[in-house]
Order: structure tokens, then C-alpha cells, then sequence
């Protein structure tokens, strides 16, 4: 049984890799900013009691990282998996409405957030079973594949998510704990839009089968979510 860590795990990516993590039999720690709120979640609590622990966790707000962080020693010696999936787009931006709170906070969000997570969480994954760091990033974060038109925040942001990866896979390779870069698809969620190509489910297996199979070997490497190697 694997003991995994999600973050945004209320809704979309998140909320579908918490669901498929439980129906296999894994022990999950889902967390997000409003657990009351997260009556899905509630339902997933209430049908996997000894499987699932639903966390309040804001990656902005190192307080909320810290208490979380103490919920899971009290629970688990050890973490096998952490998914950093919360993230942020702010949609309809452009040069001539760019705003330097919104351009921050995306990155608190997007880039920031999952490696202080990382860094709070070490411990723990220092601890585990092969442990491996898989980092929801986008293409859009690519250099090689930036569309060129607005997305300032959300683009830039995945690409210091990027960057902070490749320096942290290659920190803790001694320690063999495996890190890498996923980009989960275009898909149907409030943040890709309904005319998105693939569903939260479809996306979440594939971050699924990819943590699956990679090794030390794979760690410092970016990848679709159909498996394949994205160019940085």
C-alpha cells in the first residue's frame, strides 16, 4: 500500500487521482484549502474510511503546511508519493491588463508553493518507500512550446516549476528519491474549460501510469501525460 500525498485534491486532477488512488487500495492523504467544502471528498471519507484522511492544506500559507505536515507524521511514518497538483490560471490576461499581485500570487501558487510543500514534507519522503515527487507542470511551461500570446502568469510560472524540479531532482537524486515533471493534458476541469480534450479521469491515469513505472533512472525529466518525454 502506498502512502501518497495530493494537493488540490477537491476537484479535477486532483479530485480523479484521489478517487483511482482509493479504488486501488492506496493510502491517500488529499488535501485542499476548504475541506468543508469538499463534499465529494466527504463522500470518498465516508466510503474509504481506513484509506483516506482529507486535510486542510493551502500552498500559499506555510502555517496550513506545517499543521498538515504534523496530521500525516501523527498517521504515517513515512510518505512513498507526493503530487503537487494545485494550481492557478488567470484567465483573459495580457500586456495590457497584466497586474503584479496576480503575476505573485500565480507564482506562490504554481511555482513557490510545491517546494516548500516538498521541503516541509522531506522528512517524511526521506522516510518512505522509494519516494517519488511528481510535479503537475504544463506544457505551456515549456520554452520550446510557449505559444507567444498572453498567459504571462500561468506560462512563466510552470517554467520556474520547471526549473525548480530539475534543481531538486538533482538534490535529492543521492538520497534516491525520484523527481519529475508532468504536463496532465488539456483537460475539462474550471481551469482548462469544457472544450478541453480530455477528462480529469483520463488524465489522472496517465499521471498514475507514469509514477508507476519511473525510476532514478527517469528522475529530472519532464513528461506528457500519455508517458512521453516533453522537451523543457
Amino acid at each position: 500500500m502506498l502512502r501518497i500525498l495530493i494537493t488540490g485534491a477537491n476537484s479535477g486532477i486532483g479530485l480523479a487521482l484521489t478517487q483511482q488512488y482509493l479504488q486501488r487500495g492506496e493510502r491517500v492523504f488529499a488535501t485542499c484549502r476548504q475541506p468543508a467544502e469538499a463534499s465529494t471528498l466527504a463522500e470518498f471519507d465516508t466510503a474509504y474510511p481506513d484509506q483516506l484522511s482529507v486535510l486542510p492544506l493551502d500552498v500559499t500559507d506555510n502555517a496550513t503546511i506545517d499543521a498538515a505536515a504534523e496530521m500525516v507524521s501523527a498517521q504515517v511514518d513515512g510518505l512513498d508519493m507526493l503530487i503537487n497538483n494545485a494550481g492557478f490560471f488567470p484567465k483573459d490576461e495580457n500586456i495590457d491588463n497584466l497586474d503584479a499581485q496576480t503575476m505573485l500570487n500565480t507564482f506562490h501558487i504554481n511555482a513557490v508553493g510545491p517546494i516548500i510543500v516538498v521541503h516541509r514534507f522531506l522528512g517524511l519522503l526521506r522516510a518512505g518507500n522509494d519516494a517519488k515527487v511528481v510535479n503537475v507542470s504544463s506544457q505551456l511551461g515549456s520554452l520550446n512550446r510557449t505559444t507567444g500570446k498572453g498567459y504571462y502568469s500561468y506560462n512563466s510560472s510552470k517554467a520556474a516549476l520547471n526549473m525548480l524540479t530539475r534543481i531538486l531532482a538533482h538534490d535529492l537524486r543521492a538520497e534516491g528519491i525520484v523527481v519529475v515533471t508532468v504536463h496532465p493534458g488539456w483537460v475539462q476541469t474550471r481551469m482548462g474549460g469544457k472544450g478541453a480534450t480530455i477528462t480529469p479521469e483520463e488524465s489522472a491515469s496517465g499521471l498514475i501510469a507514469i509514477a508507476d513505472r519511473i525510476t532514478m533512472d527517469d528522475s529530472n525529466k519532464f513528461y506528457t501525460w500519455e508517458g512521453n518525454e516533453h522537451s523543457w
